[in-house]
């Protein structure tokens, strides 16, 4: 082997990509010590990714005091990469859900501070921002990054205010003449890995607010309010993400990445791979290593496992899945590119069990893998 490329999800709860990346690098390079091994870590764009991104592609950590969840100033943080062209801000940063502790109340936090982190970014002259959806604290549909980059909210009487997630149905106009005037000229990607609609039974207050913190009553408040929201963006902005798949993200924030900063959603991997020159990486590579916590059905979506195979299957490099638990139905993963899938379980036992021993059992699984490639 003379080159591989090391792309793994983190096993969520175990191991970081970075770590896993770490472990199977070492015994790779005890194998073949002149090989060139090149590790990718990835994050879904939720808490993780600025420093998944740096650590891929290198770069530059900026620290700046934003507005946190409950409008209260925090230190948070964004990457800059590409010699300063791209920033990369996960909204987890400034609005994500350990940053509330144990005042969980969707109705009143806020995206603000992701706004915030944008507009600094635009002021340093980037060409693209990248943001990360995932972990959030908030319900707002987005209203308060908007507002803080520049987007203007007035209710019935004229009034401006910053919307929240109990405050979504009061907006009766909304300008968002200044924040096309801050973000003139970027591109903005939004990483999005959820299907999710807006509203509804399967949409962001249903889904995803309960572990936010709202009971089955702020639930359905909730979901009215983003109702309403998504109504007068329509009306307003002649942009309807009601029904958009992933609008229900973070949320509602998908939507609003959508409907304020005409962003383009895309899945986390196809934004990692575009990001980090993927397809120029694998050039010259024997084979490609990557793996998740658990593949099945579901993964065939195109999560990270698929992603990968897809695009290293467009230049013949075969690619092996190294995942914790492997569910059903994953015969179509080998229809995408993907070789071969291992588990590191190597004994049957709850998961508890199973994460205290799951770095070595990594590290025994690639060194038994590598002895056998070796022969």
């Amino acid at each position: 082997m003379k080159k591989a490329v090391l792309i793994p999800d983190s096993f969520k709860g175990t191991m970081s990509s970075r770590e896993i990346c770490a472990i199977m690098a070492e015994r790779i390079r005890a194998y073949y010590p002149q090989a060139e091994v090149v590790s990718i870590p990835v994050a879904d764009g939720g808490e993780g990714s600025v420093d998944a991104f740096l650590s891929a592609v290198k770069g530059e950590k900026i620290l700046l005091t934003v507005k946190g969840p409950y409008h209260e100033d925090i230190e948070a943080f964004y990457g800059l990469i590409d010699n300063g062209k791209t920033a990369i801000i996960e909204m987890a940063a400034c609005a994500g859900l350990p940053l509330v502790g144990a005042r969980l109340d969707p109705s009143k936090t806020t995206t603000y501070g992701v706004g915030q982190l944008m507009r600094d970014a635009a002021a340093r002259g980037v060409r693209k921002i990248i943001v990360g959806l995932g972990g959030s604290a908030t319900n707002d549909f987005g209203a308060g990054a908007a507002a803080a980059a520049g987007a203007l909210f007035f209710d019935s009487q004229g009034v401006e205010f910053v919307p929240v997630g109990a405050t979504l149905s009061k907006i009766a106009k909304i300008d968002t003449s200044g924040l096309r005037t801050v973000l003139d000229g970027i591109e903005i990607i939004t990483m999005c890995d959820i299907d999710n609609p807006l509203c509804g039974e399967n949409g962001a207050a249903y889904v995803f607010a309960p572990q936010k913190g709202a009971d089955q009553q702020m639930v359905e408040v909730l979901d009215a309010e983003l109702k309403a929201a998504a109504a007068v963006a329509k009306k307003e902005l002649g942009i309807d993400v009601a029904l958009l798949s992933g609008a229900g993200a973070a949320g509602g924030m998908g939507g609003g990445m959508v409907a304020f900063f005409n962003s383009k959603l895309q899945m986390g991997i196809e934004t990692v791979l575009d990001t980090v020159n993927f397809d120029t990486v694998l050039r010259g590579a024997d084979y490609v290593f990557t793996g998740e916590g658990k593949i099945d059905g579901q993964s065939l979506r195109g999560k990270v496992v698929i992603g990968v195979a897809r695009r290293a299957q467009h230049q013949n490099v075969p690619v092996i899945a190294i995942v914790g638990d492997i569910g059903d139905n994953v015969e179509g993963a080998y229809n995408e590119g993907v070789c071969a899938i291992f588990s590191i379980n190597r004994i049957s036992q709850n998961f508890e069990e199973n994460r205290k021993r799951c770095k070595n059992d990594l590290k025994l699984t690639i060194d038994n893998l590598l002895r056998f490639m070796r022969r």
